[in-house]
């Protein structure tokens, strides 16, 4: 029989620890719909207005007073949101954008669509988010804007931030498809920055299914992120069908098809008036995590700024790998071998085989964004888990390290 820290299939190392913690799967994520969101998509549905329409306008109405940002546009991705809010700073070819290695790709992807260039500046390793005193020594004649990145709900340093933006007149652009719930002292995320990105995809803390929304401060640059939004056409263009509307429209840019449906915003609706009740639990949840987890020097928690409320979108532990006989793939492997989902938030950008291959990144470019992605592992966290649940994942955690320690 092969030993816990040989490589072996996923499928038989339940077997050298006799029977697995769970005996069903526990997902690393699942989405809270609830019988309200239910019944508003079948009010949808039976409705005349199935794509943008009247309840799009409803959830960006209601989406702005949450967050207090002066407009929100509903779209049909975060990255939607990241790539209006590229063009409507005017960021064109050749202009530089900087911003994290640590995130999803979608957020240097929609800097390339522009033929701008991403300009990545390693991260705080406690955070995981853009380390704002390294940032203004990538700043060059061609930058032209800065997206910070709040990392698994966490807000930014965006004081620091926004001090060296407007000193050096830059446009910043938060990415906040993690944050929504997250606030930065007395300010809600999505309205710190110029602009502001949300992901509403099914694993988040709002969920529509897919999904974005861009808040904006300045009423230009929301008038014409709203025409891009929507092929480049004029304003209110969707009422062209109304009674109140005019079939005349005018294609002002070249835009995209990025607009939100009303059968999406149904959901939106009613998963932003239980939010804050999604929050509180992800912080119950994760704060059960931190007591139940912190005597184990194997692992660092995650760590929360003062002054902030973290989103808690994900519950992201750093294994200490020089203390273990195997790596974090293989340490994930065997947590889902428990039966314990989990997953890896993330990747460096600059390790991306495409990243790599275009911009020549080297692993050791940004030490601390490498040392992360070689040891993040982020463990299951929603509103819907039981205490039962949550000492199950610990369960399972302090059995993969007992195997494996040295």
């Amino acid at each position: 029989m092969k030993t816990v820290v040989e490589e072996s299939g996923v499928g038989e190392l339940a077997i050298n620890g006799g029977q697995p913690v769970r005996s069903d799967f526990l997902p690393l994520t699942r989405p809270w719909i609830g019988e309200e969101e239910k019944q508003e998509v079948l009010d949808t549905l039976n409705g005349v207005w199935l794509s943008r329409g009247p309840k799009v306008s409803r959830f960006e109405d209601e989406f702005k007073k949450y967050t207090g940002a002066n407009h929100a546009i509903a779209l049909s991705s975060c990255t939607a949101a990241l790539h209006v809010a590229v063009v409507a700073a005017n960021i064109k070819e050749g202009d530089e954008v900087i911003t994290t290695p640590i995130t999803f790709p979608a957020t240097t992807n929609a800097i390339l669509y522009e033929r701008a260039v991403p300009v990545l500046v390693d991260v705080d390793r406690r955070t995981l988010n853009i380390d704002p005193s390294l940032i203004e020594k990538s700043i060059t004649s061609r930058t032209k804007a800065i997206i910070p990145v709040h990392m698994a709900g966490q807000p930014c340093d965006m004081t620091e931030i926004m001090d060296i933006a407007r000193r050096r007149n830059l446009i910043v652009i938060e990415d906040a498809a993690h944050a929504i719930g997250a606030s930065y002292g007395n300010k809600r995320v999505g309205s710190l920055a110029d602009a502001g990105c949300f992901s509403f995809y099914a694993s988040k803390n709002l969920v529509t299914g897919d999904g974005g929304m861009l808040t904006v401060h300045d009423d230009k640059f929301a008038e014409f992120s709203r025409v891009i939004g929507l092929h480049g056409m004029s304003t209110n263009a969707w009422k062209r069908y109304s009674k109140e509307g005019t079939p005349n429209w005018e294609l002002v840019y070249p835009g995209f098809k990025y607009n939100m449906t009303d059968i999406q915003a149904s959901l939106g609706i009613h998963q932003l008036q239980k939010i804050e009740t999604i929050t509180s639990l992800r912080e119950k949840w994760s704060q059960l995590y931190d007591e139940l987890l912190a005597d184990i020097p194997e692992l660092t928690l995650p760590y929360r700024a003062h002054g902030r409320r973290h989103a808690c979108h994900l519950y992201v532990i750093t294994l200490h790998i020089e203390r273990l006989r195997v790596s974090r793939d293989r340490f994930l492997a065997l947590l889902k071998a428990e039966n314990i989902g989990c997953g890896i938030h993330f990747v460096s950008v600059h390790m991306q085989p495409y990243y790599a291959n275009r911009f020549g990144y080297k692993r050791d470019d940004y030490p601390n964004a490498e040392w992360l992605s070689d040891r993040i592992l982020s463990l299951p966290l929603y509103p819907q888990m039981t205490k039962d649940d949550v000492h199950d994942v610990v369960k399972a955690v302090r059995k993969v390290v007992a195997q494996t320690r040295k």
